[in-house]
């Protein structure tokens, strides 16, 4: 039996990460690998505390260095309470947004240097880092509008159209600097067409670490 993996689904608003992290735990439970899926913020009951707090309206003035700081909090427990443990146990992990979402948002987004970023990644995480990360990929304007559809805006959605863009070119520059890691999935096509990706990504991988 191979090593469990610590697998990450990224991307911007709308991007449809909820439909790809059912998808996963689908075909990945198919292999007989049992499967703890959490997300960031949150994943735990305080990392969910803080998760209200960094994407509620209460805080909307929240300094950049203070979401940077809250954000790393939340990953600092989520690691200690469920990651590293279930990892441990033998079980696969699955995470709607991780560390790459810190460098797109609080990084390209807000223009905090990304030398401050990874050096909080090294404190936090040590040595551990994503095995896969799924980039859910899609112009910002038609994933904006798919997210409006879902649910009133919270504190991130209603940043300017500038400000996705950075974040959108900063996972594609990730992406492109990390191929071994990242898989980039077009998530403006068609629902179908999308899962139709993500099974081929990760059947893939799936048969490369049996």
């Amino acid at each position: 039996m191979s090593r469990p993996r610590f697998i990450t689904v990224e991307g911007v608003e709308g991007a449809g990460k909820s439909t790809c992290m059912a998808l996963l735990e689908q075909r990945i439970l198919a292999r007989d690998h049992d499967v703890s899926v959490t997300r960031e913020p949150g994943g735990t009951a305080l990392g969910e505390t803080l998760r209200e707090l960094l994407l509620g309206h209460r805080h909307d003035g929240m300094g950049e260095d203070t979401e940077l700081l809250l954000m790393f909090a939340a990953r600092a427990e989520h690691l200690r309470v469920k990651i590293e443990p279930a990892l441990v146990r033998g079980e696969w992990v699955l995470c709607d947004r991780f560390t790459d979402a810190t460098y797109a948002y609080q990084g390209y987004g807000r223009g905090i240097e990304l030398s401050r970023i990874a050096f909080l990644e090294d404190w936090v995480q040590g040595d551990r880092r994503p095995d896969l990360t799924l980039l859910l990929d899609l112009p910002i304007e038609q994933g904006l509008q798919r997210a409006g559809k879902r649910s009133a805006p919270d504190r991130f959605e209603r940043q300017t159209l500038d400000f996705f863009e950075r974040v959108r070119q900063g996972y594609l520059e990730m992406a492109a600097s990390e191929p071994a890691r990242y898989r980039v999935i077009d998530a403006a096509q068609a629902l179908e067409k999308v899962s139709e990706q993500v099974v081929t990504v990760i059947d893939s991988y799936l048969d490369d670490v049996a």
